[in-house]
């Protein structure tokens, strides 16, 4: 019997070359690359090959990879026919989780898993992720689908799909750098869900599923959602070092701050800080970021809050807000984003596969007597 640690803490379940987590220092790496050159100069179609692959992609592997991709963007009818049937007051995690694991059923051997089979369904799930929830955000709005358009990237698609009409560039780049940021993040509960479940040689559509669920939870992916509540619940930036100063009071937790790995700055929140102050004045959401850093330099002054920095969540979800994503589309964004990361978990795991069976310490009593039911 092993030595238990609740929540698996410092357990080390994996060996991974996916990415790497310094949490003292606040350093990520995706396969040795740091995560700030990632988002300053590729794209998240050459990250998820990078992840995928280990190695960077040449010019023609990128362009034969990006055109596989685009080439997958429809899904089939008949899951096509269930965003149709789904209630329009459906919460979009759900649907996205109900959708992908449909995939699985036009899929003529959807069970198979050696690895060029897994790797050819992970591209078609990558690629239609995003085309299932503009069609269901579309039809939830009683808007007539907009079909994808595979001259144009991942991020771009998505985003005129959504709205009906091309994003701007600025808008298309700061979606491709948030997807970038996502797409993986160490043995996260999502993560370790995939792995989990395609350790026993389940399908690729299965893990999926299982990660999506697992990443709904408001502890988890839905935390950026919380931010944006927040955010909106603060009437000016006059009012933050109140509405802080009374959390922090009454020893609440705040949105966005705060990680069980790093104990430094989050690399990704201070990228993302840079994008979502450019993307606020863009858009005329300077308010949004300004409330932001008011609640950051109360949180940086106050004993109460020192050494919980920001996290990822936090400065997304004012980047996800200029973009003119809806609040509750916000995690579900974030799903497009680590199905390119699962996928390379999936991936690494089945390549070396040991069936995940950690053992449990049991602290109920022993050895108690059966009573039979008339005399209980």
């Amino acid at each position: 019997m092993g030595t238990y640690s609740k929540g698996l803490e410092g357990v080390v379940a994996a060996q991974t070359k996916i990415s790497f987590i310094d949490g003292e220092k606040g350093v990520l790496e995706y396969a040795g690359v740091p995560i700030g050159q990632l988002a300053s100069h590729s794209t998240f179609e050459e990250t998820v090959f990078f992840l995928w692959n280990g190695r960077f992609p040449t010019t023609p592997q990128l362009a034969e990879f990006t055109a596989a991709l685009r080439a997958r963007y429809g899904v089939p009818a008949g899951v096509e026919a269930m965003v149709a049937a789904l209630p329009k007051d459906a919460e979009p995690m759900h649907a996205i989780r109900t959708l992908v694991s449909a995939l699985g059923l036009y899929d003529p051997k959807p069970n198979a898993i050696d690895l060029p089979s897994v790797r050819d369904k992970a591209l078609s799930i990558l690629a239609q992720t995003p085309t299932l929830l503009a069609y269901f955000h579309r039809h939830r709005q009683g808007k007539p689908l907009v079909r994808p358009d595979a001259s144009l990237t991942l991020a771009e698609n998505f985003l005129y799909m959504l709205n009906g009409s091309k994003p701007t560039p600025a808008m298309t780049r700061a979606l491709d750098v948030c997807l970038i940021l996502h797409a993986d993040h160490g043995l996260n509960n999502s993560t370790f869900t995939t792995r989990v479940i395609v350790s026993t040689e389940s399908d690729i559509y299965s893990a999926m599923t299982g990660a999506i669920g697992s990443l709904r939870g408001p502890l988890h992916g839905g935390a950026n959602e919380g931010v944006m509540r927040m955010l909106n619940q603060i009437p000016s930036v006059n009012d933050a070092e109140k509405f802080i100063q009374d959390k922090l009071a009454k020893k609440d937790k705040i949105p966005g701050f705060g990680h069980r790995i790093y104990k430094a700055y989050d690399p990704r929140a201070s990228h993302l800080k840079v994008l979502a102050e450019q993307l606020a004045k863009d858009t005329g959401n300077l308010d949004l970021f300004q409330k932001s850093t008011a609640i950051e330099a109360v949180m940086n002054r106050e004993k109460a809050a020192k050494g919980i920095y920001p996290n990822v969540d936090f400065y997304s979800a004012t980047t996800y807000h200029c973009i003119g994503l809806p609040l509750d589309l916000f995690t579900p964004c974030f799903v497009i984003a680590r199905v390119g990361g699962w996928s390379a978990h999936a991936l690494e795991q089945l390549a070396d596969n040991r069936l995940f069976r950690p053992d449990a310490e049991y602290t109920g009593p022993h050895n108690l007597p059966y009573a039979p039911i008339a005399s209980r």
